[in-house]
């Protein structure tokens, strides 16, 4: 099982994430290479990707499994202000190179909200954005994100992001990052998921899923919310996800946890805990522990 899930990407950058990743008994995990909700970036520092890279080696994790996501405040579906269109796209060509120095294979990218702009259009800019993007610079593989269909978001139906990969000229540059609580979210039943598979494979082709955000759901499918929840206290439930991360046509595609920390207590919601250690070690074991939030909080609390 390929799993592992997010992590943070501070003053030691991979190197610290690394660590963060071998501390929860992963064998991936997924970053942002800055604060997902601005566009502040730090130079790449070699000689801390290069400790990663060999620390990496020593507990066997694959580099080709691990994930940088970019920041969700990039929109390239509406330019309505070009300059801003203009930023989103020049941003989002550094931030490939960054993945290249990392040696890093994935950037999941949120497709987009048209904010005002109808819908088609909203999706040609994303097309026109994307072929701007990718560019024989950088080797980096865009991975366009499944989502719930909050507000205007686009890339919530099959239809959409086979639109998409449609309009990039480049195919070999191109993928999808699935997200168990967007799907359930967007109107796909989860415990159907050979139905989504197969309808996925005959509209957009199954090779093209590069990774997979596996969380539960608070909300009830086609909410078009989009509010995580731990594994086994969702609306999706523990079986089904476990189906889901181990499905022999996805055995090979790195799975990412993104659920939300765990509170000191109901009440407290100041100190927060990471769930990713238990989490992981549920589906590991393929049990689920009813117990979840009061391990996480007696271990933190030692």
């Amino acid at each position: 099982m390929i799993i592992g899930s997010h992590v943070s990407f501070g003053n030691e950058q991979l190197l610290g994430s690394v660590k963060e990743s071998c501390s929860y008994g992963a064998n991936t995990f997924m970053f942002y290479t800055g604060a997902p909700q601005n566009t502040i970036r730090k130079n790449i520092d070699k000689n801390l990707t290069n400790k990663a890279l060999e620390l990496m080696k020593d507990n066997n994790i694959d580099i080709n499994n691990v994930i940088c996501h970019a920041p969700y405040i990039v929109n390239l579906a509406n330019n309505k202000d070009l300059s801003k269109y203009d930023f989103s796209i020049n941003f989002l060509k550094n931030e490939l190179l960054r993945c290249d120095d990392l040696g890093v294979k994935y950037l999941v990218l949120h497709p987009g909200s048209s904010v005002g702009i109808e819908r088609k259009k909203a999706l040609d800019n994303i097309i026109y954005a994307l072929n701007k993007i990718i560019s024989k610079e950088s080797k980096t593989i865009i991975l366009l994100e499944t989502m719930a269909g909050k507000g205007t978001e686009l890339g919530t139906t099959l239809e959409e992001i086979k639109y998409l990969i449609d309009g990039v000229e480049d195919k070999s540059r191109i993928g999808v990052c699935l997200d168990t609580c967007h799907l359930n979210d967007a109107g796909f039943d989860m415990s159907d998921f050979n139905k989504y598979l197969d309808d996925f494979n005959n509209i957009i082709g199954l090779k093209y899923i590069k990774c997979i955000h596996i969380n539960d759901s608070k909300n009830i499918i086609n909410s078009h919310k989009d509010r995580h929840a731990n594994i086994g206290y969702g609306t999706i439930g523990f079986d089904n996800l476990l189906k889901i991360v181990n499905h022999e046509l996805l055995k090979d595609v790195p799975k990412i946890l993104e659920t939300p920390f765990i509170g000191n207590n109901d009440n407290d919601k100041e100190r927060l805990y990471p769930p990713y250690k238990y989490e992981i070690e549920m589906l590991k074991k393929g049990k689920f522990n009813p117990n979840l939030f009061n391990d996480i909080r007696k271990e933190y609390q030692k």
